[in-house]
């Protein structure tokens, strides 16, 4: 890949990931580049071609960073951490949206072609979160309802989510304290379950003292 190919390839995800794959042109494209228009078309004859080479590239990287997370050692509970944190140094980098959620809300205006990439993309995510899930369950760091594949779906959508309304609201914080509120959904010790709750109650909380009885007179 020669350099104008990365960076007309950066530019516009970084566009798709601040205002949507329909709203910039190829000459907005250029513009923020310092190219012409033809040389982005010589490049990427169409809007389709330069999406799927989008997507491409993005799934390379997810994949990466998935292999590096599970290259740290950590327990599955500390691999979801590190799942959530990706979404959460999306949203620090210029405000900006997760690139594959950005191209669904766009799912209209892609052909088939990318419609296909992009959900290869998710499927990803899927599968390695229900592989960590799959693990947690196991070894009873985690627990949830139903099979892991619905729960890892679960993840990736609530994780969408969330980062759109922490985007609306610009407030980074915000998608912090909902993706660990999402994770100690999963995590029995958060939920007062095999180690404990985090706040135990007193001694004679939940004891019901009965009445004293009038002594007759």
């Amino acid at each position: 890949m020669t350099d104008r190919t990365s960076n007309i390839l950066d530019a516009a995800a970084e566009l798709i990931q601040t205002v949507g794959f329909n709203a910039f042109s190829f000459r907005d494209l250029a513009g923020r580049v310092g190219i012409s228009s033809a040389s982005v078309h010589y490049h990427f004859p169409t809007k389709q071609d330069l999406c799927l080479a989008i997507i491409a590239r993005y799934r390379d990287g997810v994949r990466a960073s998935m292999a590096a997370v599970d290259a740290e050692g950590l327990g599955p509970l500390g691999r979801l951490r590190r799942y959530a944190r990706m979404f959460q140094e999306t949203i620090e980098s210029g405000n900006r949206m997760c690139l594959c959620g950005m191209l669904a809300s766009d799912i209209g205006a892609l052909e088939q072609p990318a419609r296909d990439a992009l959900r290869d993309v998710f499927g990803d995510h899927e599968a390695w979160l229900t592989g960590v899930l799959e693990s947690g369950r196991a070894s009873g760091e985690l627990e949830f309802p139903g099979s892991a594949t619905t729960t890892a779906r679960m993840l990736v959508a609530s994780l969408e989510g969330a980062l759109l309304v922490a985007r609306t609201f610009d407030d980074r914080e915000r998608f912090a304290a909902l993706a660990e509120g999402l994770l100690s959904w999963i995590d029995p010790r958060a939920r007062g379950r095999d180690g404990g709750p985090r706040r135990r109650a007193s001694a004679g909380a939940g004891k019901r003292t009965p009445p004293k009885r009038e002594r007759s007179r």
